[in-house]
């Protein structure tokens, strides 16, 4: 019997989050992967060696891999001195196998045998991807890391140059998934970067998949500022100009006030669950009190219990 294939795509920690729980599943997993970061070191390496961004695809190398703890670790380990201060050992590598290949795909494919990843993970495009944001009051800002630092509220953003095209292997995925997942993650500059690359959100649209959103808990400043669940969803649907989502998860826990003044104070709120609002969509919602971990006054996504409600919305609809 052949497994449900799967397709997650997002960037970030969000998308890592996600497949760290999945992976323990009997799926056909696929992670479609932002090379938008233009900051830090996965910019430097971008712009010394020619390549798209490695620091989010090497995150989902790490949470997908199946070996020793301490060979992880070290894929993981950042630099702290030196010349080759603030670089990941990962981004390293998958520059280095880059520059051995003469692809950044290969050397992803490569990279991901070495670590013995449970899945396929894919760069949205081999091309050098630049992320821009048009914002509601019309100006436009320009690099991924500029995006949030701005301020504005965001109309849309879309990739430059316009010939950036993704790989037969993405659309391939797309179009052979049983069901496709987004988020959680930066809206505007994890998971909506893949979604206006070529026809990747118009293949998506088209696709007969179910597709899951997996809301984020806490807004995000210059990003998501006030947004409700339904206005994640809704921002996913106009850059696709389709309403696609079958289902959403959520968080139904009441947050304790001390860690509430935490968020706040760096201007984080809660994303609302405005179930009125996600209805009128047609989307099914699946909202739960386990969805997150609360400790130490910080909020994370709960990864076990978002895979299981996952697995077990899969054995429901799965024809």
């Amino acid at each position: 019997m052949s497994l449900v294939k799967v397709v997650c795509i997002g960037g970030g920690t969000g998308l890592s989050v996600l497949l760290r729980g999945l992976k323990n599943y009997p799926l056909e997993l696929t992670a479609l992967v932002t090379v938008a970061d233009d900051g830090g070191s996965s910019g430097k390496i971008r712009s010394d060696m020619n390549i798209p961004s490695p620091g989010d695809l090497r995150n989902v190398i790490a949470a997908l891999s199946d070996v020793e703890p301490e060979l992880e670790k070290m894929f993981q380990y950042r630099f702290d001195s030196g010349q080759i201060s603030g670089h990941p050992v990962g981004n390293l590598m998958i520059a280095a196998m880059a520059d051995i290949h003469g692809d950044f795909s290969t050397a992803i494919k490569y990279m991901s045998k070495i670590l013995n990843v449970k899945g396929t993970v894919l760069p949205t495009t081999n091309d050098i991807a630049h992320l821009n944001a048009i914002m509601k009051d019309g100006t436009l800002v320009k690099g991924e890391s500029a995006i949030s630092k701005f301020g504005g509220k965001i109309d849309r953003v879309y990739i430059t140059p316009q010939d950036v095209k993704t790989t037969n292997y993405v659309f391939e995925a797309i179009e052979e998934a049983d069901y496709i997942i987004m988020g959680p993650g930066s809206l505007y500059t994890s998971i909506i970067p893949n979604l206006v690359i070529d026809k990747i959100g118009e293949k998506i649209a088209e696709s007969s998949a179910k597709k899951i959103y997996v809301s984020n808990i806490m807004t995000q400043p210059g990003e998501t500022d006030g947004f409700a669940v339904s206005d994640h969803i809704k921002a996913i649907n106009k850059h696709l100009n389709s309403n696609i989502f079958d289902m959403v998860i959520a968080n139904d826990r009441e947050i304790s006030p001390q860690t509430l003044v935490n968020y706040q104070a760096k201007n984080q709120n809660v994303v609302a669950l405005d179930e009125n609002e996600i209805k009128k969509l047609g989307i099914e919602i699946i909202a739960h009190d386990d969805v997150i971990i609360e400790k130490n006054y910080l909020i994370r996504h709960n990864t076990h219990k978002i895979a299981e409600l996952i697995f077990n919305y899969i054995l429901k609809t799965k024809g």
